[in-house]
């Protein structure tokens, strides 16, 4: 989001926050309040907190005379601002049984009605810019309320469905091709007037060896061949916090697949339960770091650096399969693609003259990275930590990605819960290697 009128500003506002109604529109009161697991929250305070945030950082600092909904929700919905006040344990949130969703509900209609009515006059630059960091608050808080209610419904006995609508399309994956890219020295991280995180900046640069990235994230078929071939019973595929992982919590497949009575496997999805003959073109999701990292050993291959991920990524449209699609779930590669050699990297490789990278990409042809928006995360071998001149925002709001880089790997790409408008080439997520209850998935590197 770039810098936006009043007017527009109030039109993503009321777009952001419809949508998060609307993805909770399947839902039962009942869904609403499950927390599966400690990563996960329920829908119910999803709602809850996305509308805590503009409350806190924009209606009780800017606007005079603001009376809040209630008192006590002020802590009751912080997340993890210490700067803020007290918050409840993370693993209480399915305990709130009170307030109500209907309470909820009002609790969002009275804000929604305070910050419109705020937004109507003057608004001080400073509050515009919360504003702003509030909408792609509240498009991270949709990924993970979907993220969420699928661990909550794949933990049901039942297995119910989320969306009857969504269908899950077979076809043939593409053959794996291998990118070049050259090295040298190349500038990442965010620049310009639009939106981006904190975590995202100073720009800067980095010096990367040449290297080679896949054509396209690794397929279920793909990371089949891996569990056939004795993958989560070979140590020596694994890191050590891996192995004890795998150990412990006896993974032998990704998250959501389960043995089927035929003898295969079956994957849950948001649409229900689907045979894996069904997905084995699709890239494979709902995969640990770990997992990913074994899996590149395995093939001889290595995950990449963040770096190396934006050097590709960055001259490519942000389209894929978002959450615009409504799928919820991975498709099929669409096919590799001929691109000149040296787009991607236009104007980045600073060794080069601009005659010979002419000539280059005229006498050079190669395939282009597929899918590197949407569908899945992609793990990366990158350490999430500050850049060389990161400054976190000042107060409260400081909080909000810097105190996190620490025992953390960095995502990049987007998945199929990510709004189309949210990702970006210098976005940034980050989870401990042990999570897998992200659409995350894998794409091969090499030097």
């Amino acid at each position: 989001m770039s810098v936006l009128t009043p007017a527009v500003l109030a039109e993503e506002f009321c777009r952001a926050r419809s949508r998060s109604l609307a993805l909770c529109a399947p839902l039962t009161p009942e869904d609403m309040m499950v927390q599966s697991s400690l990563d996960a929250s329920p829908a119910k305070w999803h709602l809850a907190h996305t509308t805590w945030f503009f409350e806190t950082f924009v209606l009780r600092e800017f606007r005079p005379g603001y009376r809040p909904f209630h008192p006590d929700f002020v802590w009751l919905f912080n997340s993890y601002y210490n700067a803020v006040s007290e918050q409840p344990e993370k693993k209480l949130r399915a305990s709130f049984s009170r307030p109500t969703a209907e309470e909820i509900l009002a609790y969002r209609h009275h804000v929604d009605a305070a910050m419109e009515d705020f937004a109507c006059g003057d608004i001080p630059e400073d509050a515009r810019t919360r504003i702003v960091l509030g909408l792609n608050h509240e498009q991270q808080h949709q990924e993970l309320l979907l993220t969420d209610i699928k661990n909550a419904l794949w933990n049901n006995p039942l297995h119910p469905v989320y969306a009857e609508g969504t269908r899950i399309v077979a076809g043939e994956a593409s053959p794996v091709r291998w990118v070049d890219f050259p090295g040298g020295v190349f500038e990442i991280g965010h620049s310009g007037s639009d939106f981006c995180f904190d975590n995202e900046t100073p720009r800067h640069k980095v010096y990367l060896e040449p290297f080679r990235l896949a054509s396209r994230p690794v397929s279920c078929a793909e990371y089949l061949r891996f569990m056939e071939d004795g993958g989560y019973m070979r140590p020596e595929l694994w890191l050590s916090e891996g192995w004890s992982t795998v150990q412990s919590e006896r993974r032998e497949a990704p998250l959501y697949w389960r043995r089927a009575a035929s003898g295969g496997w079956d994957v849950f999805t948001m649409s229900g339960l689907v045979g894996l003959d069904d997905l084995l073109a699709t890239p494979v999701c709902h995969v640990s770091y770990f997992e990913a990292d074994a899996y590149a050993r395995w093939a001889g291959m290595r995950l990449p650096t963040e770096a190396e991920w934006e050097v590709a990524a960055v001259s490519a449209p942000v389209s894929g399969n978002l959450m615009e699609t409504e799928a919820f779930h991975p498709r099929v590669a669409p096919g590799a693609s001929e691109l000149e050699q040296g787009t991607v990297q236009q104007g980045t490789v600073e060794q080069k003259s601009k005659k010979q990278a002419s000539v280059e990409q005229k006498s050079k042809k190669q395939v282009s990275v597929e899918q590197i928006y949407g569908d899945v995360w992609e793990w990366t071998v990158s350490a999430y930590l500050p850049y060389p001149g990161f400054h976190p925002l000042p107060g409260a709001l400081g909080e909000y990605n810097g105190k996190f880089m620490c025992n953390q790997m960095v995502l990049r790409g987007g998945s199929v819960a990510t709004p189309a408008s949210h990702i970006r080439a210098t976005y940034r997520n980050f989870f401990p290697a042990s999570t897998r209850w992200q659409f995350s998935g894998v794409r091969l590197a090499g030097d």
